[in-house]
């Protein structure tokens, strides 16, 4: 039943049959429907959520009530709104399931406890945040130094399938352009 997330934390750390049970005995697998939300925006953020299958994205909506997709996750990756998680304060942000999808909670108050219990897996989740953490930044240096259509062409040409996969109003939005412009951009043949 957990064996996606089992195998992702073999990638990174060691765990025995008894530690991965104790771990699993922790852990609640959740189906989410197409445009089900983990969270809304002004709820607090008791749950991290392992990517078993499917689609999401963590979004924020603007003073301009415009929707501002800030990342996106699939399979085998983790996705939480980190500041409200820690500090217990209500979200600004969204996380929605873009298709039926199925995730792993890790619940917020079950967390210290399994970390006490088992301390390699704090080495796993800074692990983790750190390459979640280098991928935000190279966003970052994306979004200042490339154009709209320079980092769809490369996302285009590194995540072929995501590109597909994700509706075009928003990719456009994580983009930062008009779906209109992508969709020009999309019928270029180059």
């Amino acid at each position: 039943m957990f064996s996606e997330i089992l195998t992702h934390m073999r990638k990174h750390i060691s765990l025995n049959a008894e530690e991965e049970e104790l771990l699993t005995r922790t852990l609640e697998l959740r189906d989410v429907k197409k445009k089900g939300h983990l969270l809304r925006a002004g709820e607090v953020c008791r749950e991290n959520y392992f990517i078993v299958q499917g689609c999401f994205r963590l979004y924020l909506i603007t003073d301009k009530g415009t929707e501002q997709v800030i990342q996106f996750g699939i399979e085998n990756w983790w996705i939480t709104e980190y500041f409200s998680l820690k500090t217990g304060e209500p979200s600004n942000f969204y996380i929605q399931a873009i298709e039926n999808s199925q995730v792993v909670v890790l619940k917020r108050k079950d967390e210290e406890s399994l970390f006490a219990q088992l301390p390699q897996l704090e080495k796993y989740f800074r692990l983790v945040l750190e390459k979640a953490y280098a991928a935000q930044l190279n966003r970052i240096h994306y979004i200042f130094n490339l154009t709209g259509e320079e980092q769809y062409k490369m996302m285009r040409d590194k995540y072929p399938e995501f590109v597909q996969r994700v509706p075009q109003y928003m990719l456009a939005t994580f983009l930062g352009i008009t779906p209109e412009f992508l969709s020009m951009l999309r019928a270029r043949k180059d």
